[in-house]
């Protein structure tokens, strides 16, 4: 085990650690990050920070592997967390009326009418409500998750679940490869094309990828540890949920076959899976979402149209989800940016991944926080653990007083 040297308190120092940005408002905020990162079993992350859409935080610690530190730049897996990259692809097009969110998908992708799903729209999609959630037996074998052709041909033919007209559903891994099929049929172009020129290049940050090219994948932190729940075996446990009803939904829509092998197989940086494969900076993240709680600019720059930001943060469904067991009231590709508070703030939505990895935007105060790790935290919560939530409450105190 290797111990980091204690960070300062920032709320009482005149500056951060060379490079980084603290904003003496937000001092509190980045002494709690410091604090979740002491040793190299606690992994690394890094935590960035918009306000009024212009930078105030923008630090990091702790290891990208065993014996490398993370550093400015780091950047890591965040699972899906790129759902709400992927979802902000689409509301680009959408807003320069390349998609519109009440046609039915099969106007841009014919093939997916088939099996009575020629109505489902992609307001029901970004909502979680078009019934493919199962991607357990969905393809043949693990590594042809990673065939982003072959999931989205399936998909094309499989039949809705029926809950989907009462409920939402969460598409954990599945999402991703529908919005990315979507979003390419209309516009013609390819996703990882799309990424770029309506993601990264508006925004100036390059960091944004699914498919990471070769010469970047030396900045990849190492995740860890393996997705062995309870430390039993993935398969193990993904069948005997598979079997319980209560659990059974999370299994189908959340846990294929040999998805803890897949993770770690360096290929998957080769592929589109932008339910779970997104490679993402904190950077680029809280730029992205500063952008949304800004009414749709920042840095000067209008990123979305404010009528399109409006919209993004309109709740599509208050009913129970069918997979989480949860009401998560999804709006149009996010969820509700503080899930684990009684109370939620109206205005804020975002993306949270598998072990705490995530970003959310609140139009309240123009506040986006970024948060990212390679340490995996809480294997079965499906959307987060606990640190960015807490992270979160505290920008958003800070913010509200700013």
């Amino acid at each position: 085990m290797t111990t980091t040297t204690p960070w300062p308190l920032i709320g009482r120092t005149a500056r951060p650690p060379a490079g980084m940005l603290v904003d003496r408002r937000f001092g509190r905020l980045v002494d709690q990050f410091f604090q979740l990162f002491r040793d190299t079993r606690q992994g690394g992350g890094a935590l960035s920070v918009y306000l009024h859409g212009e930078p105030v935080v923008d630090v990091w610690a702790g290891w990208a592997s065993r014996k490398t530190q993370w550093n400015s730049d780091t950047v890591t897996l965040t699972f899906s967390t790129g759902k709400g990259v992927a979802s902000t692809v689409l509301h680009r097009l959408a807003g320069r009326g390349v998609i519109d969110y009440d046609v039915p998908i099969a106007q841009y992708w014919p093939e997916f009418a088939a099996a009575g799903k020629e109505a489902i729209t992609v307001r029901e999609l970004l909502s979680h409500r078009a019934g493919l959630h199962r991607v357990r037996g969905l393809v043949p074998e693990p590594l042809s998750l990673m065939d982003h052709s072959l999931v989205s041909a399936a998909l094309a033919a499989a039949t809705p679940d029926r809950r989907r007209l009462r409920a939402p559903g969460y598409h954990a891994v599945t999402f991703g490869s529908l919005i990315a099929e979507v979003t390419s049929r209309a516009s013609g172009q390819p996703f990882t094309e799309l990424v770029k020129t309506e993601i990264a290049e508006p925004l100036g940050v390059k960091d944004f990828w699914y498919a990471v090219p070769l010469d970047e994948r030396g900045r990849i932190a190492r995740t860890f540890p393996h997705i062995n729940p309870f430390g039993v075996p993935w398969a193990a446990t993904s069948f005997a949920m598979s079997r319980l009803p209560g659990l059974r939904n999370v299994a189908d829509a959340g846990m294929p076959a040999g998805f803890d092998l897949l993770v770690r197989n360096p290929a998957v940086h080769d592929s589109v899976m932008p339910g779970w494969n997104g490679v993402f900076s904190a950077r680029a993240l809280a730029k992205m979402y500063g952008a949304l709680a800004n009414g749709g600019s920042v840095g000067g720059v209008e990123f979305l149209a404010p009528d399109v930001v409006t919209q993004l943060g309109e709740v599509q469904t208050t009913g129970r989800d069918y997979v989480l067991g949860l009401p998560m009231n999804w709006r149009l590709g996010y969820h509700a940016g503080m899930v684990a508070r009684r109370t939620q703030p109206s205005k804020t939505f975002g993306h949270y991944g598998l072990g705490g990895s995530g970003a959310f935007a609140d139009a309240e105060t123009g506040l986006s926080i970024a948060f990212v790790t390679n340490r995996l935290g809480n294997m079965l919560t499906p959307i987060a653990d606990l640190r960015l939530p807490k992270l979160g409450s505290t920008a958003l105190a800070l913010a509200s007083k700013a």
